[in-house]
This record gives C-alpha cells, sequence and structure tokens, in this order.
C-alpha cells in the first residue's frame, strides 16, 4: 500500500484538485493511504469532508486520515506534499504594506522582490521542520513543494537536504494550453521545451504538428485586440523579447523595472485595481471565513467532477511509485549543469523525467542572452536570500532588496535600507534572522 501525506491540507483548493488527480490513476484507486495534515483544525475539517466526498463518489479504496501532528503520519510515506502558509494576515500586511509605503506597490507579492523576500525568511524555518522529519520518518519520499516563493525554498531544501525534493507550478501548462487556444491548436498537437526561473521560465521552443508556431502566436497578439489585452505585459516581453514567458501578467509586471515604476505606466499595461494593497487584504480576509465554509458546503451539495487534471504531482508520484509510466514535467532544481548561461547551484525550472529511478533533470543548454540576463539577475537575487538565511548574514538581504529590478527602479539605496529595517522590525516574531 501506498501512503501520500498533504502537509498544509487546509489549503483545500489545493487539496481537492490533487487527491482527485492522484486518485484517478488506477495504481492508486484501490491500495492508498491519504494523510491530511494541518495545524488549523477548522480548514483541516473542511478538506477532510471534501476528500472523503471524493472517495465515496469515485467509490475508491483509498483510507483517509486527518491529524494536526504530521509525525503521527509521515512514517513510511512514499510522497509528501507541501501547501502551507506561515503568518497569516498580519505578516502578508508587513510584507505588502511597508513597501506599499514606500512606493513599491505588488499585484501579488508571493515570490520576489522585498515582499517574497520576506515571505521566504519567514517561511524556511517552519519547511526545513518538515523536512527534517521527513528525512527522520520517511526518508526515501518523494518531496513535491508547491509552497511560494518556489526558487528560494527548493535552493534551500535541496542544499541543506538529501531529500529527494522539486518544486511545481502549473504557470508552464496552463499558459501553453492559453497559447495554443489563440491559434486553435489542440494541447494534445503542442510540444515546448521551456526553462529558466520560477514565474520567468520562457518557451524556448512551441511547435504545434513539429512546425514553430510563434509565428501564429506573433500575428495573433499582433492582430486581435481581445488576446493583446488579455495579457499585456507578457504579450509586450514576448513581442521585444522574442519568447513567451510562463507566468501571468499581474505576477510579471513584478519581476522587471519595466511595467510598474510610473503611474501611467500601471494603468497602460495592468488590469484595473490589480494592485494588491493593505486595505484590500484586510477587507478578504474579513470575508475570507464565511466565503470558505459557503462555498465547502456548496461544493459538497454539487455533483463532483472526477476528471484528471493537468497538476504534475500526480502524474510524478504516478511514474515513481505507480504503475511506472514515465513523465517528463517542468520542475524547480538547482542548476548543475542544467541551463549554461545562468547561474551555478542558482535553483532554475527545467525539464525533468520522473520514472521508477527517481527525478532526473534534463540538461537545457544556454538561454538566448536576452532572457539570461533577466533570469540571471533574479537568480542571483535569490541565491543572496537563500544564503542569508543558510549563514544568518541580514546584509545579505539588505543587498538582495538593493538589486530587485523593481525596487530598485523606484528607491535609492538609502530608501530600500530604511524600507527593509522597518520590514525586519516588524516582522521580527517570524524571522529567523
Amino acid at each position: 500500500m501506498s501512503k501520500i501525506v498533504f502537509i498544509g491540507a487546509g489549503s483545500m483548493v489545493f487539496t481537492r484538485n490533487l487527491v482527485r488527480d492522484i486518485l484517478s490513476f488506477p495504481a492508486f484507486s484501490g491500495d492508498l493511504t491519504i494523510a491530511l495534515v494541518d495545524t488549523d483544525r477548522q480548514n483541516l475539517s473542511y478538506s477532510r469532508a471534501v476528500v472523503e466526498r471524493i472517495i465515496a463518489e469515485g467509490r475508491y479504496g483509498a483510507s483517509l486520515i486527518a491529524t494536526t501532528k504530521r509525525e503521527e503520519v509521515l512514517e513510511g510515506a512514499d510522497g509528501v506534499l507541501i501547501t502551507i502558509a506561515v503568518g497569516g494576515e498580519e505578516a502578508t500586511l508587513v510584507d505588502i504594506g511597508i513597501p506599499e509605503k514606500y512606493g513599491v506597490s505588488v499585484c501579488v507579492g508571493d515570490t520576489r522582490g522585498p515582499q517574497g523576500i520576506f515571505r521566504y525568511l519567514r517561511t524556511i524555518p517552519a519547511i526545513m521542520e518538515i523536512i527534517r522529519d521527513v528525512e527522520k520518518y520517511c526518508p526515501r519520499a518523494i518531496v513535491l513543494n508547491y509552497t511560494n516563493p518556489m526558487a528560494m525554498i527548493c535552493r534551500t531544501i535541496q542544499q541543506l537536504s538529501p531529500v529527494v525534493t522539486t518544486g511545481l507550478c502549473h504557470s508552464v501548462q496552463h499558459t501553453a494550453e492559453m497559447l495554443g487556444s489563440w491559434i486553435g491548436a489542440p494541447r494534445e498537437e503542442i510540444s515546448y521545451l521551456c526553462a529558466g526561473i520560477n514565474h520567468q521560465a520562457h518557451y524556448l521552443t512551441f511547435t504545434w504538428n513539429g512546425r514553430d508556431a510563434y509565428p501564429l502566436i506573433r500575428d495573433k497578439i499582433l492582430n486581435n485586440r481581445a488576446v493583446y489585452d488579455s495579457e499585456k505585459v507578457r504579450n509586450e516581453m514576448f513581442l521585444h523579447l522574442g519568447y513567451y514567458v510562463t507566468e501571468s501578467t499581474v505576477h510579471n509586471s513584478e519581476y522587471n523595472a519595466w511595467f510598474r515604476k510610473r503611474p501611467d505606466l500601471i494603468k497602460r499595461y495592468l488590469p484595473e485595481d490589480s494592485c494588491r494593497t493593505t486595505e484590500k487584504i484586510r477587507g478578504w480576509v474579513a470575508a475570507s471565513a464565511h466565503k470558505r465554509k459557503t462555498e465547502i458546503e456548496q461544493w459538497l451539495a454539487g455533483p463532483v467532477d472526477l476528471k484528471r487534471g493537468r497538476e504534475y504531482a500526480a502524474y510524478i508520484f504516478n511514474a515513481v511509485f505507480g504503475d511506472g509510466t514515465i513523465f517528463e514535467f517542468n520542475g524547480n532544481v538547482r542548476n548543475f549543469g542544467l541551463i549554461d548561461n545562468l547561474p551555478a547551484g542558482s535553483c532554475v525550472e527545467s525539464p525533468v523525467e520522473a520514472s521508477r529511478a527517481g527525478l532526473r533533470s534534463i540538461h537545457v543548454g544556454p538561454l538566448p542572452p536576452q532572457l539570461a540576463i533577466l533570469n540571471g539577475i533574479n537568480a542571483r537575487i535569490e541565491d543572496l536570500a537563500v544564503e542569508a538565511y543558510i549563514n544568518r548574514d541580514r546584509e545579505k538581504v539588505y543587498y538582495a532588496n538593493y538589486y530587485d529590478p523593481l525596487t530598485s527602479a523606484l528607491l535609492s539605496l538609502e530608501e530600500i535600507r530604511r524600507m527593509t529595517d522597518e520590514m525586519f522590525a516588524a516582522g521580527k516574531d517570524w524571522l529567523p534572522l
């Protein structure tokens, strides 16, 4: 019998979709233990009800455990999924609110920049506690991380632990499907090579039935206003850099110096009301408990779709300890001989093969130079943040913030240091340095 443990199982949408996908594989549908772990008992109860409904609707033979203590269920696990959040509303208000006061606004703020770096610093101690428990109770398990900031977390785990792990983001396959839909290409007729860093990987090739589809995509962007307007930032990056980036317009506006440094640029390139502000966060939190309860009740009362989705996790587990079908995906791994012109040891998002032998990263070669510059800046900043945590070197957090493309386009060195000081002071209860 296989066992898969979900840590942070109160992330209900992730848990629901991943359980649905896993149980859709015959290798798991009749002989699997699913263990849900979350420190929030209410959220855990919601996820338990959802998984029970999936098991019942599919008439699966899986068994289910739900607990607040991961050490009770990690023993002998084959797979571990991490979808945690640390600090809640109060910490998020620090991440977003202090840079906002200095004029550094974001749409999401969970991946990089000062917002992502401080999210990383408060999250990584909890992640490493989980990894130490994996080393103790199930050292041969495959660990799949969905928690952001993806690259910094995965780089840290892979540097400090022998546990086999990678990080997963659905932007690669979802964007490929979006591009295919623009040109009328069915998903099964699309092939691509995608590589770079998390949320900023690019399709180095994108083909439809073996033929280069980029001319069709370029024509659609230039001649169809609705297509252009649907992803203005990404479309501008494609038109100027020549390759399409994986993550959305709102995310990518945060990762460079081109789109968010003036109000007129924000208005021109970003959806209306797309900035994440402290006021909005407080409003979302105030409404979230009731909204979550209502959504769960509606889902439980309605029909259940058991059709397998496109998230990578289930396919990876099936390849490694299911029926053994080899699966290639884009994972977050350290760059040792994978992308030639990105920093060695940085975390990159590039092709990985899952099989009975485990996870094997695939050599890509060099990126086009214009992409390597953009990725390289962000990768080196992420390396500084990771080194700050590992070496307990606070000064490297300042260095990382100094060079963040958006922050450096808006603030002076002295202003960035002052902002960072305020973030350290406000987040002192969560931070390891």
